[in-house]
């Protein structure tokens, strides 16, 4: 998709940065963190939202994903949150599916 960021940066069209890849997932730091920990971790293949996920192996990566990297960071033990925002009303911003990891600090339900 050629307007997509997140694409771009697939492509290395843009250079985010990158805190994990192999040949499915590209994982990179948030430019707007919400907490000290806030990374971003996307399947290379462009799938729009959650509702479009139709690969059970790259949504199982993508949280894997996101537990290696919390486990590297050091906030697995202590806590962290993993988000997929879906579609408008769940506040999507980019339309290319991600899920957020955010840790580091206390996280306060609900959010805000």
């Amino acid at each position: 998709m050629t307007d997509c960021l997140f694409c771009k940066m697939v492509a290395g069209d843009i250079k985010p940065d990158i805190v994990f890849e192999d040949d499915h997932i590209l994982a990179f730091s948030d430019i707007n963190p919400q907490a000290p920990v806030h990374f971003l971790v996307i399947p290379k293949r462009h799938i729009t939202t959650l509702n479009d996920l139709d690969d059970v192996q790259i949504g199982g990566r993508i949280l894997q994903v996101a537990v290696d990297l919390a486990k590297q960071q050091g906030i697995a033990e202590a806590g962290y949150r993993t988000v997929f925002n879906c579609n408008n009303n769940g506040g999507q911003a980019v339309y290319h599916l991600h899920l957020h990891l955010l840790g580091g600090r206390p996280m306060a339900w609900p959010p805000g």
